[in-house]
């Protein structure tokens, strides 16, 4: 997996923060966990109300389920391209290389009850270690999550080689 987070809109702004993360996969989990939780920006309002409110300008937790989501569905053969999670001022993409697979569709990927497994091993031990919870919720968890943060919804671009997710702020 590669992380990168950059100083603008655009792929050719300054890097401000990088890595090349592998490993075992509760390794990889834990140090992208890691940068995920660095790079959140929280916001405070001490006007709104009697008590502040904090807001993050991503939910943690839906970027996780993304994130993890990559993970379990990538494709681990005919391909060396890493899972990218690049980081921009303004938006997040996480771009897995394998895409859609078995009954999932570019047609119908991400609608509710359409799950299907290239990794089911992989896919067994994240859910036995608990980094996922049920088998085909993450998309509708995330979408939730950015929803009762304010955000946008998450935007899906698979193609038959690849799914892209756009998180913005």
């Amino acid at each position: 997996m590669q992380f990168l987070r950059v100083d603008g809109p655009e792929w050719d702004a300054p890097i401000l923060d990088e890595a090349a993360i592998d490993g075992r996969m509760s390794e990889v989990i834990r140090r992208l966990d890691d940068k995920l939780r660095a790079h959140i920006s929280t916001s405070v309002n001490v006007h709104s109300a009697d008590t502040e409110k904090r807001r993050p300008d991503y939910p943690l937790a839906a970027l996780q389920q993304l994130a993890r989501n990559a993970i379990m569905h990538r494709s681990y053969e005919g391909t060396h391209a890493p899972i990218r999670v690049t980081w921009f001022s303004d938006r997040i993409e996480i771009l897995n290389p394998g895409g859609p697979y078995g009954v999932v569709t570019v047609a119908n990927f991400g609608q509710a009850g359409v799950t299907d497994y290239r990794n089911p091993h992989l896919a067994e031990a994240m859910k036995t270690q608990g980094y996922v919870q049920r088998f085909g919720v993450g998309i509708a968890t995330a979408r939730r999550l950015l929803r009762e943060n304010g955000n946008p919804p998450a935007q899906f671009d698979p193609q038959e080689t690849r799914v892209l997710v756009t998180v913005r702020k």
